[in-house]
């Protein structure tokens, strides 16, 4: 799950030096006015979260990839209330959009975050009767399972705000890029050339509301209105095209309309999922033919050219090197398709050593670079206290003289009284905060608004430490009660609790990793999870591959939804969205997410056949072989000599990716996920993504265009597939005949 790459983003500078009245009037900042929590914005998430609920459902049963849609969901929030606007009571603000694009984002996670794409089906599925298998889930323990992964990690990521988005201001791209989208769709001015904001001025707490942002308009604000750009003379002013929501929304429906028609022409023609375009030896041999979905071009499109290259850098050692040779020496001796005793299956442990060598890199690097930022400070302060005091002064902590602080000298900041020359209460309409104490869930509209200069959101706006401790106990008790109502004593208790905890450290490594690359390594913390309990847990318990299984999904599900949410409260902050309407829309997300995935999950699983040639489910065999790999189960001939050398040589890619992130070479150091999906997905899914990734780089770097239309179209083919593909799942249920 990848975020598209979204160059740099610059706030263009003020035309003229404005006066010392004017300064006044721009230092001083705004509490975005409209209402942060309601029942429609509720309504219209959940609407949204569906559709991609049920796209993401569809493509994870097939690749495992799922998509968070936070820019789509803004979009076709910012669509829905614009069609209705002649009759809303009153209007839709940035904020109530953050609202629709958090419970939206909440539900669509769940077909991962609840492990219905892999974790569900390899029990059900692919677990042997001596691993205690195959485990059938009835409808209710399904439910019962998702509600318990649901909500522990939403909870958790409340106290990591204040760390990674106050304090440290991580960047969070994709929650920045939204932030600007929300902010263009309402009224603030975008050109096409992508220019917008610098990342380091808008930081603080509301930092991109329409309240704080500078805006040049020529005339009215129409869709069809031009621009002025402000840093060219009057002499060489140009004009841009306004960005015009309603041609992105044309964009999405046109991309979704063809999409869809697409794959209802894909269940009377099963051919156009496989074409031969290497010739029949190597479709029908080596499984190379091409699905050019629509669906998974807008995948690698939104996955970016890097990426992509990589996948099919995996694809060609994997099935056009790999897989060969193993069949040719008699180590995969079965049908190349089978995943027992073909290639397919072996050349899976090359491709799960390579992700748990990147895994276990580049999280030891999130774990110990802040030490090592902070080290050389730490041993020049311990070299200072030795030189001072020798071995004593090390051992006995320095005493410290305070001198009172004048009651002037509180805050270094200027106060809104003493900004330039213009006196606080000249300034009509602005209460102050001590003053007014406005409810988030307010349901009146404010007719004046509130002086607001702080880093963070206002008080009654966070999600208070008592909610937090107490959501916290009693999401952690109800997903170990959880666990063990589904699988009984199958998974001792001492297991659950430690699975819970870990999965909160690893969280942390998570939502930062998350917050620097934009990247939410999540299956690579599931597959260290998975190690750490081959270690804890005896290779002779009888649910010892269960048990792994178990303690991999609960620290998939706290990393994904605790890094969901911190992409959204990172969009939300910059707009000046409350923070505790984003946490109760995320939570209700999840709540209604849990329900709806497990009814799509046991609806697609009873109609189709899985494993089977649409729902391939390559995701749960790569969770039940990791299982068996770091439990000690056998692995085929040579599959073992193979899979070091893979994890040797990845280990070093890693290493070096880490070491070049932000330099221009970065994107050629092949990527250990990138490379294994590649490897344990049949090419058919990586060659029709790495058209989209080429051409995105085609739109993108050659004609250096603005990427939010190639997005939206991206957004389109995806969302298209994946939702009219119930058209064709009640075609299957009712038996009709393919062409």
């Amino acid at each position: 799950m990848m975020a598209p790459d979204r160059g740099n983003i610059e706030d263009p500078p003020p035309p003229y030096l404005p006066e010392a009245g004017e300064e006044a009037e721009h230092d001083v900042k705004y509490l975005p006015e409209g209402r942060h929590f309601t029942f429609r914005g509720v309504a219209a998430g959940l609407l949204v979260g569906l559709i991609i609920c049920f796209s993401n459902m569809y493509f994870g049963l097939q690749t495992g990839w799922i998509s968070m849609m936070t820019m789509p969901s803004s979009l076709l929030g910012f669509g829905i209330f614009k069609a209705l606007s002649r009759h809303l009571s009153f209007p839709f603000s940035p904020v109530e959009n953050v609202l629709v694009q958090s419970v939206a984002g909440g539900m669509a996670i769940m077909p991962l975050g609840c492990g219905f794409v892999g974790v569900i089906p390899a029990m059900e599925y692919l677990l042997k009767p001596e691993e205690q298998g195959p485990i059938h889930l009835s409808m209710w323990k399904l439910i019962i399972w998702s509600l318990g992964l649901c909500y522990f990690g939403v909870v958790f990521a409340v106290p990591l705000r204040r760390q990674v988005i106050i304090r440290e201001k991580l960047k969070f791209p994709s929650g920045f890029s939204t932030a600007v989208l929300i902010g263009v769709l309402h009224g603030k001015e975008h050109t096409q050339d992508g220019a917008a904001l610098d990342t380091s001025k808008a930081a603080t707490f509301g930092s991109l509301a329409l309240e704080n942002r500078p805006l040049v308009l020529t005339g009215n604000s129409d869709d069809e209105e031009n621009t002025v750009d402000p840093t060219d003379e009057s002499s060489q002013i140009d004009t841009e095209k306004k960005y015009s929501w309603s041609s992105n929304i044309r964009l999405l429906l046109i991309t979704f309309g063809i999409s869809g028609f697409y794959t209802l022409c894909t269940y009377f023609f099963p051919i156009l999922r496989n074409l031969p375009i290497f010739g029949t030896v190597a479709a029908d041999t080596w499984l190379w033919t091409l699905n050019p979905s629509l669906a998974y071009v807008g995948q690698g499109i939104i996955m970016g050219p890097s990426t992509t290259i990589h996948m099919l850098l995996g694809a060609i050692v994997g099935w056009g090197i790999l897989s060969p040779l193993a069949k040719y020496r008699g180590w995969a001796p079965g049908s190349i398709d089978d995943w027992e005793s073909g290639s397919k299956g072996w050349i899976v442990w090359t491709s799960l050593a390579i992700m748990l060598a990147d895994a276990i890199v580049s999280l030891s690097y999130i774990a110990l670079s802040p030490l090592l930022k902070r080290s050389p400070s730490f041993f020049a302060a311990l070299k200072q206290r030795f030189q001072r005091g020798g071995f004593k002064g090390l051992l006995v902590g320095q005493h410290h003289d305070y001198v009172a602080v004048r009651a002037s000298e509180d805050d270094s900041r200027p106060s809104i009284a003493t900004r330039g020359s213009v006196d606080a209460d000249n300034i009509p309409h602005l209460p102050s905060p001590a003053v007014e104490r406005r409810n988030p869930f307010d349901t009146q509209l404010a007719d004046s608004q509130r002086v607001w200069d702080e880093d963070d959101a206002p008080p009654e706006q966070l999600v208070g430490s008592k909610t937090v401790s107490i959501g916290l106990v009693v999401s952690v008790l109800f997903c170990i009660a959880s666990i063990h109502i589904t699988f009984g004593n199958l998974v001792p208790l001492y297991a659950t609790v430690i699975a819970v905890f870990m999965a909160m450290i690893l969280s942390i490594m998570g939502v930062r990793a998350l917050g620097e690359t934009d990247l939410n390594p999540v299956s690579g913390i599931s597959k260290l999870a998975q190690l750490f309990f081959a270690l804890i847990i005896p290779q002779t318990h009888k649910s010892s591959v269960l048990i792994n299984l178990v303690a991999g999904a609960v620290s998939e599900a706290g990393a994904l939804q605790a890094g969901d949410l911190m992409q959204d409260l990172k969009t939300g902050h910059l707009l000046g969205a409350s923070p505790k309407a984003q946490f109760w829309g995320q939570i209700i997300g999840a709540t209604v997410g849990a329900f709806v995935s497990a009814f799509i999950y046991r609806l697609y699983t009873a109609v189709y056949e899985v494993p089977g040639d649409l729902f391939q489910v390559p995701t749960g065999f790569v969770w039940i072989f990791t299982a068996r790999l770091v439990t000690g189960k056998g692995l085929p001939y040579m599959a073992r000599e193979f899979a070091i050398g893979g994890a040797i040589i990845f280990a070093i890619f890693t290493a070096l990716r880490t070491k070049a992130i932000g330099k221009s070479w970065h994107a050629y150091i092949p990527g250990g996920i990138a490379v294994a999906v590649g490897m344990y997905n049949v090419p058919s899914f990586t060659l029709a993504r790495t058209i989209g990734g080429l051409l995105n780089w085609y739109w993108r770097i050659y004609l250096r265009r603005e990427d939010t239309p190639l997005i939206v179209l991206a957004s389109g083919f995806i969302l298209g597939e994946g939702f009219l593909s119930i058209i064709n799942l009640l075609l299957q249920s009712s038996q009709v005949p393919h062409l």
